[in-house]
């Protein structure tokens, strides 16, 4: 006799399918909405991008496909690749986030879990790096021979 296994639940079905991650993009842009750093980043409406971010979370969780399925497979940082997310942005979106997960009612592992990865995500998109300064009188990054010249130095 072969025992039929129920396969695992994803994520996605544990949370409350659509519904948890729908709210959860509602609660994440109600912060976002007023936040004096974001906002500039984002459109006048941001109907579109709560409807992308939504599916997007749907779909890693174990969802339905709809956002590759409508936008492509994520790229993530090249989809983020044009603004410029510094570690503060990257924080206040963190904390938007973490705000939305923590009014959820998951139980504590699975806001864990949820958390670790939003977090991850934030980081992983941060494209500005603070440059540092050559200490006066250094010759540190200058062109020594060949490609730029010492004055137009570029990173």
């Amino acid at each position: 006799m072969q025992l039929k296994r129920r396969p695992e639940q994803t994520a996605y079905e544990r949370w409350g399918g659509e519904a948890f991650f729908t709210t959860l993009v509602e609660r994440f842009y109600q912060g976002v909405s007023t936040d004096p750093l974001l906002r500039p980043m984002y459109p006048d409406d941001l109907e579109e991008p709560k409807a992308h971010l939504a599916m997007f979370l749907m779909q890693y969780w174990g969802g339905p496909r709809h956002y590759s399925e409508q936008r492509g497979h994520p790229r993530l940082r090249m989809r983020h690749a044009p603004f410029t997310i510094g570690t503060a942005q990257a924080d206040a979106w963190l904390r938007h986030m973490t705000a939305a997960v923590q009014a959820s009612e998951l139980n504590p592992e699975d806001q864990q879990e949820l958390l670790d990865y939003l977090s991850w995500a934030a980081r992983s998109l941060v494209n500005a790096v603070p440059c540092a300064r050559r200490p006066e009188g250094s010759t540190w990054g200058i062109n020594r021979g060949g490609g730029l010249p010492a004055d137009r130095f570029s990173i």
